[in-house]
This record gives C-alpha cells, sequence and structure tokens, in this order.
C-alpha cells in the first residue's frame, strides 16, 4: 500500500470516546474505468480494530463517507481505500481520547 490519496478527518481532541465524528474522502476520478472499490477504517487500540468497511461504486461520484465511531483510547486511525485496478492507499490520523473531559 501507497500513503496518499486517502484524507481521515478526525478532531484532534476527542472528548467523548463513545461518539467521534470521522470523514474519510479519497482522491478518485469516481468514473467507470478509475474508482474506489472499497474503504476499511481499523482503530489500532480499539478492542475491535475493525471499525467499517464500505463499498463504493462509480455511481456515487466522490469517494466521501463520514459516520461516527466509537475510541477506547488516543490512538491512530486508519483508512485504506482498495482502488478498481487492485492499488491500496492509505491516510491516518491521531485522535486525543480524553474521558469524561479531564485528561487521558
Amino acid at each position: 500500500s501507497k500513503e496518499g490519496r486517502v484524507t481521515v478527518k478526525l478532531p484532534e481532541i476527542a472528548e467523548n470516546g463513545r461518539t467521534v465524528p470521522i470523514t474519510i474522502s479519497v482522491d478518485s476520478p469516481m468514473t467507470d474505468s478509475d474508482y474506489v472499490k472499497s474503504i476499511h477504517v481499523v482503530a489500532e487500540r480499539n478492542p475491535t480494530p475493525e471499525v467499517i468497511s464500505i463499498n463504493m461504486t462509480p455511481a456515487m461520484g466522490k469517494a466521501e463517507v463520514s459516520t461516527r465511531m466509537r475510541l477506547g483510547e488516543t490512538q491512530n486511525v486508519r483508512a485504506a481505500a482498495i482502488m478498481s485496478d487492485g492499488s491500496v492507499y492509505t491516510g491516518t490520523k491521531q485522535v486525543k481520547v480524553t474521558i469524561g473531559g479531564c485528561g487521558g
């Protein structure tokens, strides 16, 4: 896999690890010949690291998804985009999780 083309948007600090907003976008023309087949999100230090997998088609028009996720502690969140030609691109963002607004 290669770094790049994948942007992971998360708050720098998540005061409530139960519901953290995340947006993943991939630089892709989303045409029939060049599109994102799927996006996989992993939170490395969660008890179950696999957060979500999204399958995509060119009909979606743009490769961007937003959701909310649960984070148990400060960690890196990694997204991998599988492209239609089989190549894989990744992006990573670190999130600091504070418990109840106190240090963590």
